[in-house]
């Protein structure tokens, strides 16, 4: 089973998101699925601080400092027909609005292009849709993407390729505390939060997947693994065009938040 994850928020997934992504590892392997699951994807750069579990598969397509909009138009059709992913998970929208200053249709375009392609790659390809965290100044076109998500969702949700919201906004319970100085990435504690939420849905899916049934069961619950079959590791290898926005900070460096003045382009890398 393959599982495509594609989480950017500011620089997430490749700076404070890999101890995210690390959690989820966690759950996945305490409900005896780990040895089911390929993460797939081109990447598998971790931050320098986030140590790898025993077993653990890095790749993952969260790319650093990316927006939606790029993506849409300039990536995800490869990624997806290379891996043809299961499960794809994905955080997009606020680098869109800090970065390319795009407003709530663009970014819903955004995620309707990315779905055509990835139901192109896989007809039953199951989506876990992230609501975004907030920045600390609760960013208003932020908070307004989060608010479109569920109405995103009930248009384009499918028996056969289900939709599932994470909820990782600040109505969910997501604070300033849990973000770093910056205002806009989640410190360790933001990346617990995220991964609570994320975690039981990823597992959800997995389960559904491996007892071939089309949707997700019920939110909350923890299923048994209905399969010990293991899958065959498979990574992307496409190159892909950098995304737009000018002069980019060095490897996980910061590029971007509140009253910040530097680089608000992310370098992906190793």
């Amino acid at each position: 089973m393959k599982f495509l994850a594609s989480t950017v928020v500011a620089g997430l997934a490749a700076t404070a998101g890999a101890q995210k992504v690390k959690v989820i590892w966690t759950q996945l392997t305490s409900a005896g699925l780990a040895n089911n699951v390929d993460f797939v994807g081109s990447m598998s750069n971790l931050q320098g601080k986030c140590s790898r579990p025993s077993g653990f598969d890095p790749n993952h397509e969260g790319h650093s400092g990316w927006q939606a909009y790029d993506i849409a138009r300039n990536n995800i059709a490869g990624w997806v027909q290379s891996t043809k992913p299961d499960i794809v998970q994905f955080m997009l929208g606020t680098n869109d609005v800090n970065i390319g200053k795009r407003n709530v249709q663009s970014i819903l375009d955004s995620y309707t292009s990315m779905l055509n392609s990835m139901r192109a790659a896989n007809p039953r390809v199951k989506v876990i849709i992230d609501k975004l965290i907030p920045t600390s100044w609760s960013d208003s076109t932020i908070e307004a993407v989060n608010n479109a998500i569920p109405g995103w969702v009930q248009q384009h949700t499918t028996s056969q390729s289900p939709i599932v919201i994470a909820d990782c906004s600040r109505a969910a319970g997501f604070t300033n505390n849990m973000l770093e100085g910056d205002g806009v990435h989640p410190n360790s504690q933001g990346d617990q939060f995220l991964a609570r939420q994320i975690g039981p849905k990823l597992i959800q899916f997995i389960n559904d997947v491996q007892g071939g049934s089309g949707n997700p069961t019920p939110t909350g619950s923890v299923p048994t693994p209905t399969s010990t079959a293991a899958t065959t590791f498979v990574t992307s290898t496409n190159s892909s065009p950098q995304p737009t926005g000018g002069n980019c900070a060095a490897l996980y460096g910061q590029c971007g938040g509140q009253g910040f003045q530097g680089p608000t382009c992310c370098s992906q890398g190793s």
